[in-house]
């Protein structure tokens, strides 16, 4: 199929963009990478009037390090953040899940900005950005405000981000001496995870976990103190049980939630490896 007809623009700033916004409303959509957005307009999963494209914005082509976070404009490329040398040093976590989301070809053109605002909840940016405890920063004309992660993202495909707001960076707290663990399955590399778990933990033992693909959004937990083999296996269990999983055409939620029993001990085990 092909999309509905629509008028295109591309301006060269940001305020033109968020004029743009203003006056088209809902009729309006941001395209900064489109290698979700070209393919549900292909399917007619959305409709609208007007496409303004971003993708040429150089004020939002950044990567600065600079008072204990990360912050990346709505312009970088999955493939320019990986690429990014500090990024091993600054933000393992996203290192370690980066190179699971799409394909090489993908990453060249889909943006870090872009697959927050898509807000898949089997997505490893989304999963990343709930466990690190970032944050989305929505402009529009009234206003620029910083939304945190676990307000960002409401649920299946739906987020805080306003009809006449754009994202324009996302942020992700730098943490000294955090260890990570990452890891998902899905049916080949970069395809849709089925379940997708993270670890992190810091100098000070706490352990958070994260889990994308249960649930219409990222989940996030910590793990309590002292749980031996037994009680960390009971912990799982429960936890499972609470998120129940979602049922499509890839997986059962028994199937996910047997997938979470096996992989988040294990993940767990291993960031714990790293303070003995």
């Amino acid at each position: 199929m092909k999309p509905k007809p629509f008028d295109y623009a591309r301006p060269d700033t940001v305020e033109e963009t968020l004029a743009l916004l203003a006056e088209n409303g809902p009729e309006a959509r941001i395209l900064a990478g489109g290698q979700s957005l070209i393919a549900m307009m292909n399917l007619r999963l959305l409709e609208f009037r007007v496409l303004i494209d971003i993708s040429r914005l150089e004020q939002l082509k950044m990567i600065d390090a600079a008072k204990g976070y990360v912050t990346l404009g709505a312009g970088v490329t999955q493939s320019q953040l990986l690429d990014w040398a500090e990024l091993p040093k600054q933000l393992p976590f996203v290192a370690k899940a980066l190179p699971w989301v799409g394909h090489f070809q993908t990453r060249n053109r889909g943006t870090v900005c872009g697959s927050l605002c898509h807000a898949d909840p089997s997505s490893e940016l989304p999963l990343s950005l709930a466990l690190l405890g970032g944050e989305v920063a929505l402009q529009s004309r009234r206003k620029h405000r910083w939304v945190p992660a676990s307000e960002f993202q409401k649920g299946l495909l739906s987020t805080a981000c306003a009809e006449d707001e754009m994202a324009v960076a996302a942020r992700f707290p730098v943490v000294e001496g955090q260890v990570c663990a990452f890891r998902e399955v899905a049916r080949r590399h970069g395809d849709f995870a089925i379940v997708g778990a993270g670890v992190t933990a810091d100098l000070s033992g706490k352990i958070r976990v994260g889990i994308a693909g249960m649930t219409d959004r990222p989940h996030v937990a910590e793990l309590p103190e002292g749980l031996g083999r037994d009680g960390l296996d009971d912990w799982v269990n429960a936890l499972a049980w609470q998120l129940g999983g979602l049922e499509d055409l890839h997986a059962s939620p028994r199937y996910r939630r047997d997938l979470l029993r096996r992989m988040l001990p294990e993940l767990i085990e291993e960031v714990k490896l790293c303070y003995v």
